[in-house]
């Protein structure tokens, strides 16, 4: 503006302010990658995004379309990898780093991310009833999958190399065939630090990169069994509950769950009358669980 030119009204620069401190508002937030599902796609998550639009206007908010529907039945380390070079470019392009929200089986996809990425820069990771110690339960997906075999004979199929082709199975845990399981399991044993191998050191260390880990789940959930493997939570050998405190992984710090709890880093939402397809599309939740950590 030249020096003889008149002032900008008051409302025009009011105005100007606003608009500037809404861009700065919008710029704050950081990106929020979406790791679906499975069955799902992102089409599903259409109510999240507009929960997020609301309330967090301006985030950049990626569902990674990627392993949907039936492809999400493929086996996890596979799925692993592709989204790891999905999300890679969202990381290198975030300098004040990303959130990561994943939604059941994507709850475990993204454990894995963080484990296997050692230069990644997620500030909060929100597993949104996710089977985290895993699954052992009758549910529509297993009948529809394995219309004759229950929960107390899917081990047989699960456990062998065929099964573990399969993206369910790649975190079956039959608490009454332990043996099997960590002789078997290729995946969740392993990121467990249940079965040995040579990167657990590393993989600790690269979870432990995240400031936040948000456990979200509840007792009306109906898929997750026990529901409270979303919080870490999982049966002993009599189908009892056992809390994340007292199981073995957690006492031993295998894979940094303790230290992230000793750090204050672990938050847990429980929110009951949720059903499990529910749970992204509910603002109840939203408000509850999630808005809170997507700064």
């Amino acid at each position: 503006m030249g020096a003889g030119a008149p002032p900008a009204p008051l409302g025009f620069s009011l105005g100007l302010l606003l608009l500037l401190g809404l861009a700065r508002a919008g710029g704050a937030y950081k990106p929020v990658i979406v790791v679906h599902g499975l069955f799902d796609s992102p089409a599903d998550f259409q109510h999240l995004l507009g929960f997020i639009n609301e309330t967090h206007p301006g985030t950049n908010v990626t569902v990674v379309d990627l392993f949907d529907h039936s492809e999400s039945l493929r086996p996890l380390w596979l799925q692993v990898e592709g989204f790891r070079r999905a999300i890679a470019p969202i990381m290198a392009n975030a300098a004040d780093g990303v959130h990561l929200l994943c939604y059941s089986q994507g709850g475990l996809i993204c454990r894995a991310l963080l484990c296997t990425m050692p230069e990644h820069n997620v500030d909060t990771f929100i597993s949104l009833s996710a089977p985290q110690m895993g699954q052992y339960g009758d549910t529509v997906y297993l009948k529809w999958l394995f219309p004759q075999h229950v929960k107390t004979n899917i081990y047989r199929i699960c456990y062998t190399q065929l099964g573990q082709d399969v993206s369910i199975c790649n975190y079956w845990n039959d608490p009454h065939h332990r043996d099997l399981y960590l002789n078997s399991s290729s995946f969740l044993a392993l990121l467990n630090d249940e079965r040995l191998h040579p990167n657990a050191s590393a993989w600790k260390r690269n979870l432990l990169r995240i400031q936040n880990m948000v456990l979200i789940g509840g007792p009306d959930d109906g898929v997750i069994t026990p529901w409270q493997s979303s919080l870490f939570a999982f049966y002993d050998t009599n189908e009892t509950v056992t809390e994340m405190r007292a199981q073995p992984v957690y006492l031993r710090d295998a894979f940094g769950l303790k230290t992230l709890d000793g750090r204050g880093s672990i938050h847990t939402c429980v929110v009951p009358g949720v059903g499990h397809v529910a749970w992204h599309n509910s603002r109840r939740v939203y408000s509850t669980c999630i808005q809170p950590w997507l700064t």
